[in-house]
This record gives C-alpha cells, structure tokens and sequence, in this order.
C-alpha cells in the first residue's frame, strides 16, 4: 500500500514540480544560461556538464562552480548546484585537452517535504570542428513519510562549428534511456531534445536561439543575447516561450572568478533570481 502512495505521490509532485522548477528534467545550470533564456546547448562553459555535455570538450582549465536558484520567491523552489570539471592529458593554451574533459555535478531542489536530488558524472571530448560528450545521472525523488526512489537516466550531446569561430550548432538528448520513475500510469524522467544556434559576428556579441521539446510538451522556442560590454562585464537577455518568461542578467570576472547573476519574470508566478560564481585555474 505505501508503495502505491509514493507511487501517487511521485506523479503529482514530478507534476507540480515540472510545472515550476526542475522535474527531473535537465532544467537550468549556471546563472549565465538563466539570463540568456536557458538558450545554452552552444556554450562550453563548466555549467556545460548539465547544459550539453558535449561543451565539456572545450574547458581548458580545471573548473569550480557554485549555483543558486530561487523559483517566485519561494523557498519550496530553490536548487542548489555544485560542478566540477577537470581536463584529461596534456592542455595547450590554444588547442583543447587532448584526452577530453570529465565533469561531475551534485544537485538538490526542494525542501523537506518534496526535494529531488541529482549526481551526474560527464565526459567530453573535442576534435577538429566538432564535440560529443555522454553524461550518466543517478536521480533520486524524496516525499517526506513516504520514502523514496531512484533512477539512472543516460544522457548524449554534440556541438559542431558550421563557420569556425562564427556559427555553432548544438544538439543534447536528455534521458534517451527513458528512465522509470513510478510504476503508476508508466510515469517516467522526462526525455527531453534541445537543438539551436549560436552566432558570433564580433568576439564581443553572442546570439541564440534554440528549441526544446519534451516527447510530453509542447516545444519550447528559446533566445538570448550576450554582449562583452568589457573585458570583465557582459551583459545578457533572453526569453523563453513556452512559460512566457523574459530573462535578464550580468556577468563579471575578477581574476579567476567569474560571478554572475539573472533576474527571470513569469506574469502568473512572479520572479526568479539566479546565482553563480566559478573559479578557474590552469592544470600543472
């Protein structure tokens, strides 16, 4: 009987949850993503372990990132993240590591009553004009008094420059696996595809665009703009269609530290608020 219980609950709240955070779903990693409408399967920052692992291939330097969420001011909303990254072989300055970058992330969302967790473990590799990368999570789903459960969900993406240096296409398939998370109604992680683009006219100007689509959802157009205003601030904006949300925020970098934050506003739900900070330094 308890297990049919969490089985319900696991469905309404994965439901609930879905609707207004993360769902299980490969939802928001960084603060710079957040701010360019989570149009982000193009970037190849450390928050790529979750964006599109594939970007992985492109850290040149062993990385450490902190993030925080709050969703419409409430504290049930809240995720907090912790990403590593580190390359493989030998790192030229001007050429990316030569075995690949591995990435690891911990995850949580939610409080006491509801919370989701997640560890993922990612690899990535770049060679020529062209990235892939594979990500495998371990998922756990939490309701107070009723226990728990727990998935393994696979994960694969790629990036490739269509113009070296100018257009980049990105493509990322969340849980192709298709992983079961509660027996009642077959319910399931989402399996989610993104693909966009990525153009580059200046180093100083980024611009994307890119689609979502959960095999449950209705697609979900997304855009953002970045723009170096200098050396060590950009500037960003973005939305997203499907949850009629517009995105806006600022990046900083002090030394090896780059910080950043994004402001997000649904009508309905009210605002979201977004934080970063990661820290590089080169492999000995």
């Amino acid at each position: 009987m308890q297990n049919g219980y969490l089985s319900l609950g696991v469905l309404f709240l994965s439901f609930t949850a879905s609707t207004v955070s993360a769902g299980n779903g490969p939802g928001v990693r960084g603060a710079r993503a957040a701010a360019l409408g989570n149009a982000s399967v193009t970037i190849t920052d450390v928050w790529a372990v979750g964006n599109n692992v594939a970007g992985l291939g492109q850290v040149s330097q062993t990385s450490v990132g902190f993030y925080a969420e709050n969703r419409y001011l409430s504290s049930a909303f809240n995720t907090v993240a912790l990403v590593v990254a580190t390359p493989v072989g030998s790192v030229h300055s001007e050429k990316p590591p030569s075995r690949g970058v591995v990435g690891f992330e911990a995850q949580r969302f939610g409080n006491n009553l509801y919370a989701e967790q997640r560890l993922g473990l990612g690899y990535g590799y770049r060679g020529g004009q062209i990235s892939v990368g594979g990500r495998v999570d371990v998922l756990q789903v939490s309701i107070q008094g009723l226990g728990s459960r727990r998935v393994v969900a696979a994960s694969l993406g790629g990036q490739a420059e269509l113009i070296p240096n100018r257009l980049v296409f990105g493509g990322y398939l969340y849980n192709l696996n298709q992983a079961r998370l509660a027996a009642y109604e077959d319910e399931r992680v989402p399996t989610v595809l993104k693909a966009g683009l990525s153009y580059r006219p200046t180093s100083k100007l980024m611009l994307n665009v890119e689609t979502e689509k959960d095999v449950e959802q209705s697609a979900d157009f997304k855009a953002g703009i970045e723009y170096q205003m200098l050396e060590t601030l950009a500037l960003r904006a973005g939305f997203a269609s499907l949850v009629e949300q517009t995105t806006a925020g600022v990046g900083f970098k002090a030394g090896r530290f780059q910080i950043d934050y994004a402001a997000a506003w649904q009508s309905a739900l009210g605002l979201s608020q977004h934080v970063g900070v990661s820290l590089q330094w080169a492999k000995k």
